[in-house]
């Protein structure tokens, strides 16, 4: 598995250039998940922060019904983590789950803070990201008061079209906070528009 796209990654904010994305790739350690295999269970804590290379993950909570909700989806160039779990140390409420087979690279939580404490470029690219991850989210809880559900189901499509192929409609469904049928209508009125 190169290091090409873990370094690319690392310099993405613009704050680490390549020498310095060199040495801090060093820290991190090849990981690959099987479909279907957890990186985190509900319960656990947060170990690992894991950028990936290849392949699709889900994040989901059950709700008091025990139903899963998808919380997030997660592709090649983005961060898979548990941040409330992985930073207070506390166990997660959520599963993170591979949809597909998945190659990656992973930091521990204890080389996550020595990068953090001795090399400043890096405390810096780590902000940026937790930022961008910050506004990603702020943005979702945003979208799902002041959008209908068509709406999301368009962003989503355009934004990620490749989650349909590996994600199941009642993930989907619940990611985008409408039953089953309520997609299929959806999606049903969406491919009679692009028709």
């Amino acid at each position: 598995m190169s290091q090409e796209k873990l370094q690319h990654f690392l310099q993405s904010t613009g704050v680490i250039n390549a020498g310095q994305a060199q040495e801090v790739a060093a820290y991190f350690t090849p990981r690959t998940l099987l479909r279907q295999e957890l990186l985190l269970r509900t319960g656990q804590i947060s170990q690992e922060y894991l950028l990936l290379t290849s392949g699709y993950v889900r994040a989901f909570a059950c709700d008091p019904e025990g139903l899963e909700v998808t919380t997030a989806f997660t592709g090649p160039g983005q961060v898979a983590l548990e941040v409330s779990s992985f930073f207070t140390r506390v166990p997660s409420l959520e599963t993170i789950q591979a949809l597909t087979d998945c190659e990656g690279w992973t930091l521990t939580h204890e080389q996550m803070n020595q990068l953090f404490h001795g090399r400043p470029e890096f405390r810096e690219f780590g902000r940026g990201v937790l930022v961008r991850g910050f506004a990603a989210l702020k943005n979702r809880m945003l979208e799902m008061i002041t959008t209908t559900a068509a709406v999301r189901y368009d962003r989503l499509l355009a934004a990620s079209p490749e989650i349909l192929q590996h994600a199941s409609l009642k993930m989907v469904a619940s990611y985008l906070g409408v039953t089953d049928t309520s997609l299929s209508r959806i999606r049903k009125v969406s491919s009679q528009k692009e028709g």
